[in-house]
């Protein structure tokens, strides 16, 4: 602990964002570039080194916070990589995407602000890349055994490099053309620009990670098949199935699924397209969803150039602060958070009739009125209570071009083929069934991530991702060093 009074003596200090009306008219990442580093030095003093840290509970890949914390508050930016390092494959990502359940769990956020924990891990991320703190590290011998991981998302990319690291040969099998599942055509590039990506897929090959895009297993190649070639399957494709809203009117042009619209837009952003098919520009746009892919959503309109920008989420408005009876520390509260495309919203005042920013609260979509071409014109909702009850008098409509679905996923697709083709079991909310070990019923295949625990976040993925290497590790040689920080049961703490 580098200042006993840091946390009374220096007050919460977050990376700047960069002013609104600059960053609406580019794609570059929202933060003020360079500003972290001269802050965090003192942000880090804050954290009082608990005799019981709680964020390594909040944090499923059991990150050594304190540890970190003290050693960037004294400028020892190498040993703090290696801390980092030690139970995360990728804190570029997490220091970017992760809501950071682990300051929600941070000793001081019982009475005062976190320690900015998500920072300091980005800015120990960023100073290792830029100092050569992270070169490769390939295996001293191979194994002899092969391991396919299918998907490219990060449970498929921390299990690649944690097994490839471990002397097996690896190879990933992504269906889309370009590596990283979700972070590369899901995350927009204003949250995480895609270098950061493609710099750790460039260490992984260096390692001996051995890639396959453009290979749908199931599809362009027979899962059985893939199986029969393999010492053990990973299956780590993610919950990428959508889930649906059944309301009159879905069937109009117009009508889209997040995750139709925000892939389109990053290829534009690789150079693959001009202009997206399903640009915002000029349209009136209405969001059906409050979570993260909304907000992601949100952004991307803004950016586009959107008429007007309206997100619907059918949970009431939540306090500011902490509820400390329905929500108590130090368990991830739902509270209002103003995310950097509300915030821009809000300056922007792309929805005048929104409750705050550009959102409508306790609101519940009805149908979807149409024109006589069959193109979405009108969305009709009502107000609900607390139990999602629709509020007598409360019907409203808004104008709209184009709706986007951001309702969130229900589990793995099934399209492909592959659950089919290897005879997966299910469960009741359809994603892969695994016993303790990771294992699925089908011998030697493991199933990691989304696919198996359902819809989650970054650090979960990770988690996962290195959890079930460690299980094959132990598959195929009978006992692993390999870290496993989670079990498929383990959850997040809630009440």
């Amino acid at each position: 602990m580098a200042d006993p009074k840091g946390f009374m003596t220096t007050p919460r200090q977050d990376w700047p964002r960069r002013p609104v009306e600059e960053r609406a008219r580019d794609w570059n990442e929202v933060y003020v570039p360079g500003a972290l580093l001269p802050i965090i030095n003192q942000q880090a003093d804050r954290c009082m080194d608990c005799g019981i840290p709680f964020c390594h509970h909040a944090c499923p890949l059991g990150n050594l916070i304190p540890e970190w914390n003290d050693l960037v508050s004294r400028d020892d930016w190498r040993t703090a990589s290696d801390r980092l390092h030690a139970t995360n494959n990728f804190p570029e990502f997490t220091g970017r995407l992760c809501p950071a359940p682990c300051e929600a769990g941070c000793v001081l956020a019982i009475n005062q602000p976190a320690v900015t924990i998500k920072n300091v891990e980005c800015a120990i991320a960023d100073r290792a890349w830029e100092e050569g703190f992270t070169p490769p590290s390939p295996p001293e011998r191979l194994s002899g055994r092969t391991v396919a991981v299918i998907g490219s998302g990060p449970t498929g990319l921390a299990a690649a490099q944690q097994l490839t690291r471990a002397g097996h040969t690896v190879a990933v099998y992504e269906k889309d053309d370009r590596l990283g599942g979700l972070m590369r055509y899901g995350i927009p590039e204003f949250k995480m620009e895609k270098h950061h990506l493609e710099r750790r897929l460039d260490q992984m090959r260096a390692e001996g990670t051995k890639f396959r895009t453009s290979t749908a297993v199931g599809r362009d190649i027979g899962a059985a098949d893939l199986r029969s070639r393999y010492d053990a399957v990973v299956i780590a494709t993610g919950a990428t199935a959508w889930r649906e809203l059944v309301v009159p009117g879905r069937e109009l042009a117009g009508v889209h699924q997040a995750m139709e619209y925000l892939p389109l837009a990053n290829r534009v952003c690789e150079g693959d397209l001009e202009v997206s098919p399903l640009s915002a520009a000029g349209k009136h746009v209405v969001i059906v969803g409050g979570g993260d892919t909304g907000a992601d959503c949100l952004g991307t309109a803004i950016r586009q150039g959107a008429a007007s920008v309206t997100q619907l989420d059918i949970y009431a408005q939540p306090d500011a602060e902490r509820d400390d009876d329905a929500e108590p520390w130090p368990t991830y509260p739902k509270i209002y958070r103003l995310s950097a495309a509300h915030e821009e919203a809000r300056d922007l005042e792309t929805a005048p009739a929104a409750d705050a920013d550009a959102r409508l609260f306790a609101a519940s979509t009805l149908r979807f009125t149409g024109d006589g071409e069959g193109h979405v014109r009108s969305l009709h909702l009502v107000e609900v209570d607390a139990r999602r009850q629709p509020v007598s008098g409360t019907e409203r409509t808004l104008p709209v071009d184009l709706v986007l679905l951001a309702l969130g996923f229900s589990g793995p697709d099934r399209e492909d083929g592959l659950i089919d083709q290897l005879g997966l079991e299910l469960d009741p909310r359809g994603t892969i069934t695994r016993d303790a070990g990771f294992a699925t019923n089908v011998p030697g295949v493991f199933a990691a991530g989304d696919a198996a625990r359902g819809q989650s976040l970054i650090v979960w993925a990770i988690a996962e991702g290195r959890a079930v290497a460690a299980a094959v590790d132990r598959h195929l040689t009978g006992s692993s060093a390999l870290p496993a920080p989670i079990g498929p049961y383990d959850r997040p703490m809630v009440v």
